[in-house]
């Protein structure tokens, strides 16, 4: 019998490694017929934000930038003015999920505690644990025109937008949110399974990094949620690869928010204040 010949045979294709917040499972693909092979899944855990020791809100999201999270979260949410008034961010990893612990100012977590809100699952529904309506759209001042977007621009960042998501390449179920430069260039990039969550994510990258000028593009749809995220941290323009919601348009109104949806190459569709976009 004719033995095999290791130096000449054909290896097995190696999987590609492994990016943060993915995870490998034993798959069967159908093409015909059934073979086994392998998947990448993005990672999806409850995640839980304390501040000063007191649970806040739990969250399902994709385990990478989870400090970014924190902070981008506690400014979209009004709970802290600026980054300053949070002095730590500590994760504990547990059998069933991740507590990020915020250490806050007094004046800031004493505000908190006003608020006795008890959120769940953001990531699904915008106003879970809101206890009234009024407290859907919070009340916020008018954003300033101070920003302009050269809408020739929005097709480089497109690109550079699909180049930046690896998560996404590798698993296919993540979203993306990005920071634009007013010429373009994609200057950093969030993912998440959670589209509120990606954003929060950015936000927090974009609090650290002090960007100011330039403007916000999602993988999604545009919510309200996320339009009043955004007018909460001073984001004037929101781009959104998919449509916006009636109450997202009247929210961009409202706040003062230039809000663009079905971002694509070549096109665009202006919901609010297209005066910003040259």
């Amino acid at each position: 019998m004719k033995k095999n010949n290791p130096l000449t045979e054909t290896p097995p294709e190696s999987p590609p490694p492994a990016l943060p917040g993915a995870q490998m499972v034993a798959v069967h693909r159908y093409s015909g017929s059934v073979q086994a092979d392998h998947d990448w899944l993005a990672e999806e855990v409850p995640v839980a934000l304390v501040y000063n020791g007191v649970s806040h809100v739990v969250m399902m999201a994709t385990p990478q930038d989870l400090p970014l999270l924190a902070l981008g979260f506690s400014l979209a949410e009004g709970i802290v003015p600026s980054p300053q008034d949070i002095y730590d961010i500590e994760e504990k990893h547990g059998p069933r999920g991740i507590e990020l612990h915020i250490d806050l100012a007094a004046r800031a977590f004493e505000a908190l505690k006003q608020r006795r809100r008890n959120l769940v699952g953001r990531t699904g529904c915008g106003v879970c644990g809101t206890e009234q309506i009024d407290d859907v759209c919070r009340p916020l001042p008018t954003l300033p025109f101070t920003q302009r977007f050269p809408l020739s621009a929005l097709d480089h960042a497109l690109a550079q937008l699909h180049e930046g998501q690896k998560l996404g390449q590798q698993t296919g179920c993540t979203h993306a949110a990005a920071w634009l430069s007013p010429t373009g260039k994609v200057l950093g990039l969030c993912e998440d399974v959670g589209r509120h969550v990606a954003l929060d994510k950015l936000l927090g990258l974009r609090a650290r990094e002090g960007w100011q000028n330039g403007a916000a593009l999602v993988t999604s749809r545009a919510s309200y949620e996320m339009v009043q995220k955004a007018a909460q941290c001073g984001v004037e323009i929101l781009f959104a690869v998919s449509a916006a919601t009636t109450l997202a348009v009247d929210t961009a109104i409202r706040y003062g928010v230039s809000l663009i949806g079905f971002s694509r190459s070549g096109r665009a569709t202006l919901y609010t204040h297209p005066e910003r976009l040259k």
